[in-house]
């Protein structure tokens, strides 16, 4: 059992930057591929970005790589998500997700949620 904690999120103007804090329980971490997913309203959860076990591989969805960076320190239970250049398209909730094994891009493979973060950003 994964219990995940994000935070991080906010209120910016579109060029700024957050980085989303992803906290998680338990003495297994290092076991769980990681992923960010995100969603606007009315709208489906979306892939955002992923990252293997050790941290070695990360994975983007095209709407926001080489503007958003996913990393992961196991030493702390912890997967991060810096985003730069933040545009209002960006606005929406922000979910971490645990899988054991290989990291994915769908949600549905993922086993363990947060209760996701709020980001806002203003035009």
């Amino acid at each position: 059992q994964v219990q995940l904690v994000e935070s991080g999120g906010g209120l910016v103007q579109a060029g700024g930057s957050l980085r989303l804090s992803c906290a998680a329980s338990g003495r297994t971490f290092s076991s769980y591929a990681m992923g960010w997913f995100r969603q606007a309203p009315g709208k489906e959860r979306d892939f955002v970005a992923a990252i293997s076990l050790g941290g070695a591989t990360t994975y983007y969805a095209d709407s926001v790589k080489g503007r958003s960076t996913i990393s992961r320190d196991n030493a702390k239970n912890t997967v991060y998500l810096q985003m730069n250049s933040l545009k209002p398209e960006d606005t929406a909730v922000y979910y971490c997700a645990a899988k054991l094994g290989v990291a994915a891009v769908t949600p549905a493979r993922y086993d363990y949620w947060g209760q996701g973060t709020q980001v806002t950003v203003s035009s």
